[in-house]
């Protein structure tokens, strides 16, 4: 099943036992009253990508992925050249969002407490006070984040996953509104460290940012003379507005055949053969459960970006490899027979039945 924006879609009727499981009681009639809230809670999509592609020039796709961890919460990996408009991404949302931002660059020297913040002992009154550090903001940019041994980036773990920080014996809450982005270059690996595991499963997406297109080069050939130029992003929405975005991406509708294919596309990856698929010399280890969870987080906000109420199997498809690149774990076969894990999840999404 394939789409377009443009295409007109029929929302699937629904029987009311099915859309009771999934909280749109009322069936079809239901899902069309979600479909309308949706449209209207999601007016200011085109807004807020017209600022932003007042700065950016293309990476369209970069663009739709920022603001699907927006909406979800959810961390992103950015891998991609030097050049390519990673950094000044992050800056440009975190602009038209009105939101507050730091930029952490990583470094081979840093200490956990660069990041966190540490305890100061005040000889005054002959006590410790903490010193908060820079991930106490609402948007971090973890700038070259391999660059950093693991000590330092295992540091991001509690932020990322529980949203707080421990400081000594204390723990400090973190904004509501908190993402972590991160960056690192695919091709450079000297002096830099991989990611950790039970670091790289936390992000949501890890999404790969390529060249722009031939036009879009010359697009920004043509603005080079504005690069040096402070940065002028008008703010177009407020931390208040995404909190409340949230709440009506958790109310797209999803069917359980849409769930059932989620858990079948991650379940291929650990035992592809159930699905007659050849791919067990390939993968080491397949996704985990995480992956279920943002499958279908992300489909729904896919959903909401596109003005629809309700998941088609699409917007699971077209997140797959973001979501599960970094979490398919692939053999020395594999990489001896250059396959790499999109490889994998693409054979996988033409493999595994579509509802």
């Amino acid at each position: 099943m394939t789409s377009t924006a443009n295409d007109v879609i029929a929302i699937p009727p629904t029987p009311p036992a099915a859309a009771d499981r999934n909280g749109a009681a009322g069936g079809s009639e239901s899902i069309r009253a979600i479909n309308e809230a949706v449209q209207q809670a999601s007016a200011w999509v085109p807004l807020l990508k017209s600022e932003i592609g007042r700065v950016i020039i293309g990476q369209g796709h970069l663009v739709d992925r920022l603001l699907v961890g927006l909406l979800t919460g959810g961390h992103i990996l950015l891998e991609g050249l030097p050049g390519l408009a990673k950094t000044m991404a992050v800056k440009t949302l975190a602009a038209a969002i009105s939101t507050d931002f730091r930029r952490i660059q990583f470094t081979p020297d840093m200490l956990p407490a660069d990041i966190i913040g540490t305890e100061i002992y005040n000889p005054r009154d002959t006590s410790f006070e903490v010193k908060q550090g820079p991930i106490f903001a609402s948007m971090i940019l973890a700038d070259e984040i391999n660059r950093a041994p693991s000590k330092v980036q295992s540091a991001l773990l509690e932020a990322m996953q529980e949203k707080q920080v421990t400081i000594g014996e204390t723990s400090f809450a973190l904004p509501e509104l908190f993402m972590v982005l991160a960056t690192q270059n695919p091709i450079e690996q000297e002096g830099t460290y991989p990611l950790p595991e039970a670091q790289v499963d936390r992000f949501m997406l890890k999404v790969v940012v390529d060249y722009p297109s031939m036009e879009e080069e010359r697009m920004i050939l043509d603005s080079v003379d504005q690069i040096d130029a402070p940065l002028h992003v008008r703010p177009v929405l407020s931390p208040a507005d995404i909190l409340s975005a949230r709440e009506a991406v958790q109310s797209v509708y999803i069917d359980d055949r849409i769930k059932d294919y989620i858990v079948s596309l991650v379940y291929a990856t650990r035992e592809p053969g159930h699905f007659n698929l050849e791919l067990d010399d390939y993968i080491e280890t397949g996704a985990s459960p995480r992956a279920t969870i943002n499958l279908k987080v992300a489909a729904r906000a896919i959903a909401f970006l596109s003005g629809r109420g309700y998941v088609i199997p699409d917007d699971v498809k077209s997140c797959a490899l973001d979501i599960m690149r970094h979490r398919i774990r692939i053999s020395y076969e594999a990489e001896a027979e250059a396959v790499s894990s999109e490889d994998i999840i693409r054979k996988i999404l033409d493999t595994v039945p579509v509802p």
